[in-house]
């Protein structure tokens, strides 16, 4: 297998991969076959000109299937089994593209120093575009984009290999994501409205596999993503799930919602569903899909990303989300983040098992980044919910992070039927760091560097609850489970901790706290702590 798939990246590089094709995709389960060609409203892209032979560039032919299915109303526009070498391929109103199984849309190379060829232009520069990032301010720069459409899928067992696509950063051998002709994105989404994406695979997405942006009553099922930069982009969408996905991300998010400013105004994403979910960034790019599951070798310097992650762009804000069932192994922790003035609010997250977690099992961030218009009110971060959590080989140097800013808190937050594993050997100068504040910085559970805590370090809070929660550690660790500064409305019930006696608990102004129904900490109820350890 490990021969065979070396065969097909090397022949795909010389664009005669189709014969090899379904070594990546072989393994994969068939879904219901698509129907007939010519059979009713099928639109077959060879009877349109596409060769399929992975030199040919067959985006044309491609998008004329596309008109003509669209200019009768709808239809399925049918890749058979092949290599379909492709620009830009625009979509439209009331279309499916169906992949075959043994079919792959292979996103073709463009020169490094750009040209007049290749993929479609990102269009006109708009003034809000310093408040994201690049890639999330154009579209059609991809290899499958739509805009202001609606009623249309993209289905099928078959390959979105995204071979030729910049992945938004430097890169000996492609272009970069601003060169003319370049495109950076698999599949690219912009004002649409019911919206199904399911079972195909994406490999190597680019920056985005798929970037959805302003897209309501958008399905994402059943694909697996084994990407160079984020697996899928979820941006000021509204009704959304997300189901049955596997993602490979070693380099960034896995499954990222956002609230940006890319459509030019605040726009919250809500009523979100991300379930039965498989997200990692400890696998060889392709290595998922090829099914041998390859770990990094010893000279992979990065710290693998691959997690679920609420922001970083976050404008409009996060309601109503809940993420159940999931999987993260080998990457970084599950992260809410409102630091541009989004309202974070109505969060669970439950039934999550985690292994080999690269950075803070946990990270709740409101911050005061404030990138985007003057003026905009600091965010809030509020009513979440995190249950039946269990986390094993967490990282040494942080602990599960749950931290506001001075005068702007998080609130109303539960923590219960939590078991974490964390691999300790945290000494007394750790537990003596008083880590600073960086309110304008970009969140990310480094920023505050090694933590005074192994368990959860708990800054700037009002109203939290830990109940029934475990923390284990692997080697004697000299810092307290729960460290917590600033915070008012603490009730804590049967924690469990081996910390030594005395320093379960490290508390800095804290307010109203209890802690009760432990076996080896003594009930404790104060209205006022200026410092203590308990």
């Amino acid at each position: 297998m490990d021969a065979f798939r070396r065969d097909f990246l090397k022949l795909a590089g010389t664009g005669v991969a189709g014969a090899l094709t379904p070594s990546v995709v072989g393994a994969r389960a068939m879904a219901a076959p698509a129907p007939t060609s010519g059979v009713g409203s099928i639109f077959d892209v060879r009877k349109y000109g596409a060769k399929g032979d992975g030199k040919t560039i067959d985006s044309p032919a491609i998008n004329r299937a596309i008109e003509a299915a669209a200019a009768a109303g709808g239809g399925t526009v049918l890749f058979p089994a092949g290599v379909y070498a492709s620009y830009s391929i625009r979509l439209k109103s009331n279309i499916v593209l169906y992949i075959e199984q043994g079919a792959t849309i292979l996103a073709a190379s463009t020169p490094l120093e750009g040209g007049t060829d290749g993929y479609d232009p990102p269009g006109e520069r708009q003034p809000w575009e310093d408040y994201q990032d690049y890639g999330h301010n154009h579209w059609h720069n991809s290899l499958i984009w739509g805009e202001g459409i609606h009623d249309f899928a993209i289905l099928g067992t078959g390959l979105i290999w995204g071979k030729g696509l910049s992945r938004g950063l430097s890169d000996k051998d492609r272009p970069k994501a601003d060169k003319p002709g370049a495109g950076n994105k698999a599949i690219a989404l912009k004002n649409c409205f019911n919206v199904v994406l399911r079972d195909f695979s994406i490999l190597e997405g680019g920056h985005f596999g798929i970037l959805a942006t302003g897209v309501d009553n958008l399905t994402i099922d059943n694909l697996k993503i084994d990407t160079n930069r984020d697996g899928m982009d979820i941006d000021c969408c509204r009704n959304v799930r997300v189901s049955n996905c596997s993602v490979n991300s070693p380099w960034d998010d896995g499954i990222c919602p956002k609230s940006s400013f890319a459509l030019g105004y605040a726009r919250a994403t809500e009523n979100v569903t991300i379930t039965n979910c498989y997200v990692t960034g400890g696998y060889q790019l392709g290595t998922l899909l090829d099914g041998t599951f390859k770990r990094h070798p010893p000279e992979f310097k990065v710290v693998p990303t691959g997690r679920i992650k609420c922001g970083t762009e976050s404008n409009g804000g996060f309601k109503n989300i809940t993420i159940s069932n999931c999987v993260f192994e080998s990457c970084r922790g599950f992260a809410l983040e409102s630091v541009d003035g989004a309202l974070l609010e109505d969060i669970t997250f439950v039934g999550i098992t985690m292994r080999d977690i690269r950075n803070s099992p946990i990270f709740l961030r409101l911050g005061t980044r404030m990138r985007g218009p003057t003026g905009t009110p600091v965010g809030t971060l509020k009513r979440v919910i995190m249950s039946g959590i269990t986390c094993y080989g967490a990282n040494t140097e942080l602990s599960s992070i749950i931290s506001g800013v001075p005068g702007h808190y998080i609130e109303d937050v539960k923590v219960s039927d939590v078991y974490i594993h964390q691999l300790g050997g945290g000494t007394s100068e750790m537990a003596a760091l008083q880590p600073v504040e960086k309110p304008n910085d970009y969140p990310e559970p480094r920023m505050f560097g090694t933590l005074p805590a192994h368990g959860f370090f708990v800054r700037h809070v009002k109203n939290i609850d830990f109940s029934n929660v475990e923390i284990v550690s692997e080697k004697p660790d000299a810092r307290p489970a729960f460290w917590m500064n600033d915070v008012d409305g603490v009730d804590c019930f049967r924690i469990k901790t081996k910390a030594p006696e005395g320093s379960a608990f490290h508390l800095q102004d804290v307010s109203d706290f209890r802690v009760f129904g432990c076996k080896s900490i003594k009930d404790v109820r104060e209205e006022k702590i200026d410092k203590r350890d308990i």
